[in-house]
């Protein structure tokens, strides 16, 4: 994974309207880039378009974000997180990153990226988190799907988590469909008791 090292303490704050848009190949080679990234990054589009994209990447972003990212995208599903990036003088922005597979003649082209202003509030949870990733303790926190969430033991063992809704729906239909046969078969039994 690239470090980019050359880092400041300075945070650069994204305005409201702003909107950062990009779009990279399977690879992750930057292929479109929007005017907001290039104001905002401090990059020229001849540094950005075919470098890679982690050309932005703070090196306090803990590798397990990334690992979740391509893990979702190669789900086929699109991933919602917190990012803190890196501008080419070295400070820092914060976004909240959507990210999804994009087509082109029904075949997967790339990744576009949509990132826009989090919050104060949602900036200094991820900071928080982010840092003990960093330190190798987390705790019980993982990041899935972009979010940060508590590891819950018994989860890692839930069959279900695997079903897709349609395997969820005959399950829950299968089961309600055996509780009314045993339902039934216990009236049936009371009536021929009550004879």
């Amino acid at each position: 994974m690239k470090i980019n090292m050359s880092v400041t303490n300075v945070e650069y704050s994204l305005k409201e309207s702003d909107s950062i848009v990009s779009k990279t190949d399977l690879k992750g080679m930057i292929t479109y880039i929007n005017e907001d990234f290039l104001r905002v990054s401090g990059f020229t589009r001849e540094e950005l378009i075919g470098a890679s994209h982690n050309i932005v990447r703070h090196p306090d972003m803990p590798p397990e974000a990334f690992a979740d990212m391509w893990k979702t995208l190669k789900e086929n599903r699109p991933w919602t997180g917190m990012v803190k990036n890196r501008c080419k003088n070295g400070d820092f922005y914060w976004v909240l990153a959507n990210v999804t597979p994009y087509y082109e003649n029904a075949q997967l082209a790339g990744y576009m990226s949509m990132r826009s202003k989090p919050s104060r509030e949602q900036i200094n949870a991820a900071d928080a988190a982010y840092r003990l990733f960093q330190k190798d303790n987390p705790g019980n926190l993982k990041i899935q799907d972009g979010k940060i969430v508590k590891s819950i033991f018994l989860a890692k063992f839930n069959p279900s988590k695997r079903l897709t809704i349609k395997s969820r729906l005959i399950n829950v239909i299968g089961l309600l469909s055996v509780l009314m046969m045993i339902i039934g078969g216990l009236g049936l039994q009371g009536m021929s008791k009550a004879q």
